[in-house]
């Protein structure tokens, strides 16, 4: 009789979509036992799973993560290996595992090799037997968090080495991406001589890492890679990208997801894909309304479909679909995209007597969640959505919005209610913010169904999600104990807190730290704080470009006070508006360091005629001791400024930077914001590292740069780079180049039409 397995699984981040529901409940429908093992509640688990918690295993409310791409694959790595100790028997699987037949493995050691022609072993599948050496190896390496793993590259334990001898070791969570995971897992079966008793690779892998689009692909490409030996079925979660970017979050059409989800009777437009990593698809927009209920979700200009369906997945809203032109007019007949929006809502579930197009004025109605993306406010004018206001967004709604710097919809929304910032993307070199805004007032007061009533405004109005109730002034005062202070004024605040010798002074959006980032910290909090450096955060709140009296007394009263003085080093440091801010005002503190990404020199249209961005701010002043930040930063010890060449008005204002002290770090092709790149590279760390604490060099810098070779926004702008210079047969020797060492969507396209 074939031996019968149970397999575990943990799940940290809210809500499944319908890729882990649909493979837990294969486990349950194949008759596998499988417990789900979470540290919070989970309210959509498919019916049949064992439900266990998480500290049953591990107790604990550090939950570690891949920090460069904000991922909890590091404590299940973690959990894992606990587990298996823990629960004899028990094989773990990833909730992106696929129960294609029971698992009846007799042999303890339940593990399969992932790549052809390889030996790494992958740890979605893992089973071994609870009291080996092997599992004892592990949990003793995984117990010292800076420990320098021996099966990484030589240079990078050499790297790591240095850093531990300069009194910094390397975090595990800024180490590469499967330390706890494959690489760890592959080293020690190698170690203990246990590469017998790794499945082959159709066991778990058929279909492996590198060709994972397979899985969005018809059935009949997925099932003749399946064989007798292939029983859990890893899906790879990595395709919830390609999901959320290209198919709104559900799967194809006629793919063997498709398939799966209807074999297993899964309704994924109930849990759409709505994330990956710190990626948030247009689907997970519904996840920062916090509404019990929405009757009516309403779409302004048909460019919100995933919000639509998710929506009524959620909350089985009707939707209305609002078709009204670029100019705010009603159409004579309906538009384009009006058609092809009802056969997506038809074709994934949603009922025909739940959509309604409203073409007239008259038909309007008052909606709880109104869309308005990529409309009025960004690439339209902003008059005709403030028309909307009254009789389509009504007291206590919400309204998810993009708008553009300068179209005047923050002082619309200002006065309308409070908004919350969710993203913000750059386009033509113009910053556009996603936002959701809180609507003043409760719902039904007001106009509803074309009628208007009379009611008094609500003494509050409703938070746009979470808990906003702590302010700015609360939070910082908390941070500030220990000898710390804090001084506030209406549009600035300052945050001093002491730790050690070394003076970070960062500056900082207040919209940005309070509704952007989840601990509601100045940037580089955390990162100062574990250097165990004192920290002075300087915030605006709004583009304001510190350009505030207020603020320069606060510097001059620092000066005066001695209070820099007592620091032996201090870095002034901010990117943008916040790396104008840093040149600025280092002026209060001769002989300090200052590192700049992508900063302006000033706003003063007679020094920089060639600046067209940043309207709002164009009627400050920028004259007096810290207002032109080219010449006042000559006064630092070392101003290193991060930038790219080919972005003209960047390079604008660096070449005013002429001083002896100045040194320029080009990044060419990262953009304005080439700070994110490098964050996505997983390089921003160790450049900023390198230059606080004053041992980054240019040789340095360009070494660590050399990653942008494998980014794919890199690769992209040089390639068009190539091609509109008209080096065709150069841009098709690096597009070959690059495709040969993994894929890039945009040159693949490219090439194909050359």
């Amino acid at each position: 009789m074939a031996r019968q397995r149970e397999v575990g699984t943990l799940w940290i981040g809210g809500s499944l979509s319908w890729l882990e529901q649909l493979c837990l409940k294969s486990f349950v429908d194949q008759g596998q036992k499988i417990t789900l093992f979470s540290y919070e509640d989970i309210p959509n688990v498919p019916d049949g799973v064992i439900r266990r918690d998480g500290r049953e295993i591990y107790d604990t409310d550090d939950f570690i993560k891949y920090e460069k791409k904000d991922s909890f694959a590091l404590f299940a790595d973690l959990f894992r290996i606990h587990m298996l100790r823990a629960c004899p028997g028990m094989i773990w699987v990833d909730t992106d595992v696929y129960c294609h037949r029971p698992m009846t493995y007799d042999d303890d050691h339940v593990m399969g090799f992932e790549l052809p022609d390889s030996r790494r072993v992958n740890n979605a599948v893992l089973g071994l037997p609870a009291d080996s050496a092997i599992l004892s190896d592990m949990i003793a390496f995984m117990e010292d968090r800076h420990a320098i793993p021996p099966f990484l590259k030589k240079s990078l334990r050499e790297e790591y080495r240095n850093a531990a001898a300069e009194g910094h070791p390397v975090h595990v969570s800024q180490q590469p991406w499967g330390v706890w995971g494959p690489m760890m897992i592959t080293h020690f079966v190698a170690e203990h001589r246990l590469l017998d008793r790794v499945q082959p690779l159709p066991a778990f892998y058929p279909i492996p890492f590198p060709d994972r689009l397979t899985f969005l692909k018809r059935s009949a490409l997925v099932e003749r890679l399946l064989t007798s030996d292939t029983t859990a079925l890893h899906l790879w979660a990595s395709n919830k990208r390609e999901l959320g970017l290209r198919h709104a979050g559900l799967p194809p059409k006629g793919s063997y997801l498709a398939d799966l989800l209807a074999r297993h009777d899964i309704r994924p437009e109930a849990a759409p894909i709505t994330g990956r990593g710190k990626r948030v698809f247009d689907a997970g927009l519904v996840n920062a309304v916090n509404l019990a209920e929405v009757p009516v979700m309403a779409d302004i200009g048909g460019n919100a479909q995933s919000v639509a369906l998710a929506a009524w997945g959620r909350w089985s809203s009707q939707i209305d679909l609002v078709d009204i032109d670029h100019k705010g007019n009603w159409p004579g007949q309906a538009s384009d995209w009006v058609a092809p929006y009802r056969e997506f809502l038809l074709s994934n579930g949603v009922p025909d007597d739940a959509i309604r197009v409203v073409s007239v004025a008259k038909d309007l109605r008052q909606a709880s969640l109104v869309a308005n993306l990529s409309g009025f406010g960004d690439v339209n004018r902003l008059a005709p959505l403030e028309a909307l206001f009254g009789p389509l967004i009504g007291p206590g709604a919400r309204l998810l919005t993009d708008i553009r710097k300068g179209s005047g919809a923050y002082p619309l929304f200002r006065s309308k209610g409070e908004r919350q910032l969710l993203s913000t993307r750059s386009d033509n070199g113009l910053e556009i913010a996603r936002v959701i805004v809180a609507v003043h007032g409760q719902p039904g007061q007001g106009r509803e169904q074309g009628k208007d009533k009379t009611a008094a405004p609500a003494a509050e109005p409703a938070p746009a999600s979470g808990d906003n109730s702590q302010t700015w002034g609360a939070i910082a005062a908390t941070l500030a104990t220990g000898g710390g202070w804090t001084r506030e004024s209406a549009d600035h605040s300052f945050l001093y807190i002491p730790r050690g010798d070394t003076l970070v002074v960062t500056f900082d959006n207040l919209d940005i730290a309070m509704t952007k980032r989840e601990d509601r910290r100045p940037w580089g909090f955390s990162f100062i704080e574990k250097q165990g450096w004192s920290m002075l955060g300087v915030m605006a709140n709004g583009w304001t470009w510190y350009r505030d009296a207020w603020v320069s007394d606060q510097f001059d009263d620092l000066a005066a006070s001695g209070f820099f003085k007592g620091f032996r080093r201090v870095v002034f440091y901010g990117a943008s508006m916040g790396g104008y801010a840093a040149c600025a005002f280092s002026g209060a503190c001769p002989g300090a360091s200052v590192l700049a990404i992508s900063p302006q020199s000033t706003l003063d249209r007679s020094l920089v005629p060639f600046e067209t961005r940043y309207r709002t701010a164009w009627g400050r002043d920028f004259s007096g001791p810290y207002g032109d930040a080219a010449q006042v930063s000559g006064a630092a010890e070392r101003v290193t400024i991060l930038f790219d060449p080919y972005e003209p008005l960047d390079a604008g204002h660096v070449a005013r930077f002429t001083g002896a002290n100045v040194l320029k770090l080009r990044a060419p092709l990262l953009g304005h914001r080439l700070g994110s790149s490098l964050q996505q590279m997983g390089i921003l760390a160790p450049i900023t590292l390198g230059a606080l604490n004053g041992t980054l060099t240019e040789a340095e810098f360009y070494r660590i740069l050399r990653a942008r070779k494998g980014f794919t926004r890199y690769q992209k702008e040089l390639f068009q780079r190539a091609l509109d210079k008209g080096h065709v047969t150069l841009a098709r020797r690096m597009g070959r180049f690059v495709l040969t060492r993994g894929d890039n969507r945009h040159i693949r396209k490219k090439l194909a039409a050359l």
